[in-house]
Protein backbone atom coordinates (compact mmCIF):
# COMPACT_ATOMS: atom_id res chain seq x y z
CA UNK A 1 0.00 0.00 0.00
CA UNK A 2 1.34 3.31 -0.40
CA UNK A 3 2.75 5.02 -3.34
CA UNK A 4 6.36 4.21 -4.69
CA UNK A 5 9.31 6.51 -4.82
CA UNK A 6 9.33 6.84 -8.46
CA UNK A 7 6.02 7.83 -8.29
CA UNK A 8 6.69 10.93 -5.90
CA UNK A 9 8.02 14.07 -6.73
CA UNK A 10 9.15 16.29 -3.60
CA UNK A 11 8.04 20.02 -4.42
CA UNK A 12 9.10 23.28 -2.83
CA UNK A 13 6.80 25.45 -0.54
CA UNK A 14 7.39 28.58 1.04
CA UNK A 15 10.38 29.30 -0.49
CA UNK A 16 11.95 25.91 0.49
CA UNK A 17 10.76 25.82 4.16
CA UNK A 18 8.89 22.80 2.97
CA UNK A 19 9.84 19.99 0.89
CA UNK A 20 6.84 18.00 0.60
CA UNK A 21 6.21 14.81 -1.43
CA UNK A 22 3.36 14.54 -3.85
CA UNK A 23 2.24 11.69 -6.66
CA UNK A 24 3.22 12.78 -10.01
CA UNK A 25 0.17 11.27 -11.23
CA UNK A 26 -1.96 11.94 -8.79
CA UNK A 27 -3.46 14.91 -6.75
CA UNK A 28 -1.02 17.84 -6.60
CA UNK A 29 -1.55 20.76 -4.12
CA UNK A 30 -1.24 24.32 -5.58
CA UNK A 31 -1.76 27.56 -4.37
CA UNK A 32 -4.87 26.84 -2.27
CA UNK A 33 -4.00 25.23 0.45
CA UNK A 34 -1.14 27.78 1.50
CA UNK A 35 -3.43 30.42 1.31
CA UNK A 36 -5.89 28.18 3.42
CA UNK A 37 -3.19 27.79 6.19
CA UNK A 38 -2.52 31.18 5.93
CA UNK A 39 -5.64 32.43 6.75
CA UNK A 40 -6.25 30.11 9.80
CA UNK A 41 -4.93 32.72 12.93
CA UNK A 42 -4.16 29.86 15.01
CA UNK A 43 -1.64 30.31 18.27
CA UNK A 44 1.26 28.13 19.76
CA UNK A 45 -0.71 25.87 21.95
CA UNK A 46 -4.07 25.52 19.95
CA UNK A 47 -5.35 23.06 18.49
CA UNK A 48 -6.22 22.20 14.28
CA UNK A 49 -7.67 19.83 12.25
CA UNK A 50 -7.96 19.78 8.63
CA UNK A 51 -10.63 17.45 6.52
CA UNK A 52 -9.53 15.91 3.85
CA UNK A 53 -5.83 16.84 4.33
CA UNK A 54 -4.64 15.05 1.35
CA UNK A 55 -0.79 15.12 1.68
CA UNK A 56 -0.91 17.37 4.36
CA UNK A 57 0.18 20.74 2.66
CA UNK A 58 -2.24 23.16 4.54
CA UNK A 59 -1.17 21.63 7.20
CA UNK A 60 2.40 21.61 7.06
CA UNK A 61 2.45 25.07 6.09
CA UNK A 62 0.22 26.04 9.17
CA UNK A 63 2.53 24.06 11.26
CA UNK A 64 5.63 26.07 10.17
CA UNK A 65 4.31 29.12 10.40
CA UNK A 66 3.13 28.52 14.09
CA UNK A 67 5.38 26.46 16.28
CA UNK A 68 3.66 23.93 19.01
CA UNK A 69 -0.07 23.55 17.23
CA UNK A 70 -1.58 20.58 18.23
CA UNK A 71 -2.18 19.50 14.51
CA UNK A 72 -4.25 16.67 13.47
CA UNK A 73 -5.51 15.63 9.94
CA UNK A 74 -8.50 13.14 8.38
CA UNK A 75 -7.93 11.25 5.11
CA UNK A 76 -10.49 9.13 2.98
CA UNK A 77 -7.24 7.39 1.27
CA UNK A 78 -4.59 5.52 2.86
CA UNK A 79 -1.89 6.21 0.07
CA UNK A 80 -2.55 9.91 0.66
CA UNK A 81 -2.82 9.61 4.46
CA UNK A 82 0.70 8.08 4.65
CA UNK A 83 1.96 10.28 2.41
CA UNK A 84 1.05 13.12 5.00
CA UNK A 85 2.99 11.20 7.64
CA UNK A 86 6.05 10.81 5.44
CA UNK A 87 5.35 14.56 4.81
CA UNK A 88 5.70 15.27 8.57
CA UNK A 89 8.72 13.35 9.28
CA UNK A 90 10.82 14.42 6.79
CA UNK A 91 9.64 18.30 7.54
CA UNK A 92 10.03 17.71 11.17
CA UNK A 93 6.99 18.17 12.23
CA UNK A 94 4.14 17.03 14.73
CA UNK A 95 1.31 15.71 12.46
CA UNK A 96 -1.30 13.37 13.61
CA UNK A 97 -3.04 12.26 10.66
CA UNK A 98 -6.07 10.31 10.44
CA UNK A 99 -7.54 7.35 8.82
CA UNK A 100 -11.38 8.09 7.81
CA UNK A 101 -14.45 9.50 6.43
CA UNK A 102 -15.19 12.89 7.68
CA UNK A 103 -19.18 11.79 6.91
CA UNK A 104 -18.31 8.93 9.95
CA UNK A 105 -15.89 10.37 11.73
CA UNK A 106 -13.18 8.00 13.38
CA UNK A 107 -13.16 6.83 16.78
CA UNK A 108 -9.71 8.72 17.23
CA UNK A 109 -11.69 12.25 16.60
CA UNK A 110 -15.02 11.76 18.01
CA UNK A 111 -14.03 12.41 21.36
CA UNK A 112 -11.59 15.47 20.60
CA UNK A 113 -12.24 19.20 19.34
CA UNK A 114 -10.45 21.97 18.34
CA UNK A 115 -9.66 25.62 18.17
CA UNK A 116 -9.50 25.74 13.99
CA UNK A 117 -10.92 23.64 11.62
CA UNK A 118 -10.03 24.14 8.02
CA UNK A 119 -10.69 22.28 4.71
CA UNK A 120 -10.51 22.52 1.30
CA UNK A 121 -13.42 20.76 -0.33
CA UNK A 122 -13.46 19.16 -3.35
CA UNK A 123 -14.23 21.09 -6.19
CA UNK A 124 -16.11 19.09 -8.46
CA UNK A 125 -19.48 17.44 -7.98
CA UNK A 126 -19.62 14.09 -9.71
CA UNK A 127 -20.84 15.72 -12.80
CA UNK A 128 -19.24 18.61 -13.60
CA UNK A 129 -15.74 19.31 -15.64
CA UNK A 130 -13.60 16.63 -17.06
CA UNK A 131 -12.71 13.79 -15.19
CA UNK A 132 -9.14 13.64 -14.05
CA UNK A 133 -8.02 10.63 -15.17
CA UNK A 134 -5.74 9.29 -12.23
CA UNK A 135 -8.50 7.44 -9.19
CA UNK A 136 -6.73 9.47 -6.50
CA UNK A 137 -6.97 12.96 -8.66
CA UNK A 138 -10.44 12.16 -9.27
CA UNK A 139 -11.37 11.35 -5.60
CA UNK A 140 -9.98 14.06 -4.43
CA UNK A 141 -11.19 16.62 -6.55
CA UNK A 142 -14.58 15.55 -7.08
CA UNK A 143 -17.18 14.83 -4.10
CA UNK A 144 -19.83 11.71 -5.54
CA UNK A 145 -20.62 11.05 -1.73
CA UNK A 146 -20.02 13.51 0.17
CA UNK A 147 -21.88 17.11 0.07
CA UNK A 148 -20.33 20.46 1.03
CA UNK A 149 -22.55 20.87 3.55
CA UNK A 150 -21.30 17.75 5.55
CA UNK A 151 -18.04 19.28 4.81
CA UNK A 152 -19.60 22.31 7.26
CA UNK A 153 -21.04 20.12 9.56
CA UNK A 154 -17.94 17.74 10.11
CA UNK A 155 -16.22 20.89 11.04
CA UNK A 156 -18.44 22.27 12.78
CA UNK A 157 -18.79 19.34 15.22
CA UNK A 158 -15.43 19.62 15.76
CA UNK A 159 -14.94 23.12 16.95
CA UNK A 160 -15.04 24.07 20.40
CA UNK A 161 -17.86 27.04 21.18
CA UNK A 162 -16.35 30.56 19.67
CA UNK A 163 -14.02 27.80 17.84
CA UNK A 164 -13.14 29.33 13.99
CA UNK A 165 -14.27 27.02 10.71
CA UNK A 166 -11.88 28.43 7.44
CA UNK A 167 -12.32 27.04 4.08
CA UNK A 168 -11.46 27.66 0.77
CA UNK A 169 -13.90 26.77 -2.50
CA UNK A 170 -15.06 27.92 -5.67
CA UNK A 171 -16.67 31.45 -5.59
CA UNK A 172 -20.12 30.09 -6.63
CA UNK A 173 -20.01 27.52 -3.82
CA UNK A 174 -20.71 31.10 -1.30
CA UNK A 175 -24.11 30.12 -1.45
CA UNK A 176 -24.29 26.56 -0.41
CA UNK A 177 -21.73 27.78 2.61
CA UNK A 178 -23.42 30.34 3.72
CA UNK A 179 -26.31 28.28 3.57
CA UNK A 180 -24.89 25.37 6.20
CA UNK A 181 -23.29 28.00 8.37
CA UNK A 182 -26.50 29.55 9.12
CA UNK A 183 -27.46 29.42 12.60
CA UNK A 184 -24.68 27.93 13.40
CA UNK A 185 -21.63 30.11 13.03
CA UNK A 186 -21.51 33.79 12.56
CA UNK A 187 -19.18 36.75 12.56
CA UNK A 188 -18.67 35.69 8.86
CA UNK A 189 -15.85 36.85 6.80
CA UNK A 190 -15.52 36.34 2.87
CA UNK A 191 -12.36 36.82 1.16
CA UNK A 192 -12.55 36.87 -2.91
CA UNK A 193 -9.43 35.37 -4.65
CA UNK A 194 -9.08 37.10 -8.07
CA UNK A 195 -6.32 35.86 -10.32
CA UNK A 196 -5.31 39.44 -11.86
CA UNK A 197 -7.24 42.85 -11.58
CA UNK A 198 -10.24 43.68 -13.23
CA UNK A 199 -11.47 39.61 -13.11
CA UNK A 200 -13.86 37.72 -11.54
CA UNK A 201 -12.85 36.01 -8.13
CA UNK A 202 -12.53 32.29 -8.85
CA UNK A 203 -11.92 31.19 -5.58
CA UNK A 204 -13.03 32.07 -1.84
CA UNK A 205 -11.48 31.88 1.61
CA UNK A 206 -14.46 31.69 4.25
CA UNK A 207 -13.84 32.30 7.69
CA UNK A 208 -16.80 32.18 10.51
CA UNK A 209 -16.98 31.45 14.25
CA UNK A 210 -18.93 29.18 15.87
CA UNK A 211 -21.82 30.15 18.09
CA UNK A 212 -21.17 33.81 17.05
CA UNK A 213 -24.02 35.80 15.87
CA UNK A 214 -22.05 38.89 13.96
CA UNK A 215 -22.24 40.03 10.71
CA UNK A 216 -21.48 38.92 7.59
CA UNK A 217 -18.41 40.94 6.22
CA UNK A 218 -17.74 41.04 2.36
CA UNK A 219 -13.82 41.98 2.23
CA UNK A 220 -12.09 43.61 -1.19
CA UNK A 221 -10.85 40.78 -3.38
CA UNK A 222 -7.22 39.87 -3.11
CA UNK A 223 -5.59 40.47 -6.31
CA UNK A 224 -3.17 37.16 -6.56
CA UNK A 225 -0.91 37.91 -10.40
CA UNK A 226 -0.12 41.34 -11.19
CA UNK A 227 -0.28 42.10 -14.67
CA UNK A 228 -2.74 41.55 -17.30
CA UNK A 229 -1.59 37.83 -17.56
CA UNK A 230 0.57 35.28 -17.05
CA UNK A 231 4.41 36.15 -17.04
CA UNK A 232 6.91 33.69 -18.14
CA UNK A 233 8.39 33.90 -14.62
CA UNK A 234 6.05 33.03 -11.56
CA UNK A 235 7.28 36.38 -9.79
CA UNK A 236 4.10 37.82 -11.28
CA UNK A 237 2.41 37.16 -7.88
CA UNK A 238 1.06 40.63 -6.39
CA UNK A 239 2.93 41.69 -3.09
CA UNK A 240 0.36 40.29 -0.66
CA UNK A 241 0.55 36.86 -2.37
CA UNK A 242 3.95 36.63 -2.85
CA UNK A 243 4.04 37.01 0.80
CA UNK A 244 2.14 34.16 1.54
CA UNK A 245 3.14 31.69 -0.96
CA UNK A 246 7.13 32.58 -0.53
CA UNK A 247 7.49 33.97 3.22
CA UNK A 248 5.14 32.70 5.07
CA UNK A 249 3.14 35.82 6.13
CA UNK A 250 -0.78 35.12 7.46
CA UNK A 251 -3.76 36.24 5.57
CA UNK A 252 -3.84 39.33 8.19
CA UNK A 253 -6.79 40.82 5.53
CA UNK A 254 -9.49 37.83 7.26
CA UNK A 255 -9.41 39.44 10.51
CA UNK A 256 -7.39 42.61 10.74
CA UNK A 257 -6.82 44.69 14.83
CA UNK A 258 -10.38 46.48 15.23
Amino acid sequence: MGFAESALSRDAFLSGRLWLAQPVAGYRAATDPVFLAAAVPAQSGQSVLELGCGAGVALAALSRRVAGLDAHGVELQPDYAELARLNAVENGLRLTIHDGDLAEMPASLRALSFDHVMANPPFYADHAGTAPRDAGKARAQQQPMTALSVWVDAALRRLHPRGMITLVHRAEALGDILAALNGRAGDVTVLPLAARQGRCAGRLIVQAVKGARGPLRLLAPLIVHEGAQHGAADDAYSPVARAILRDMAPLALLRPAR
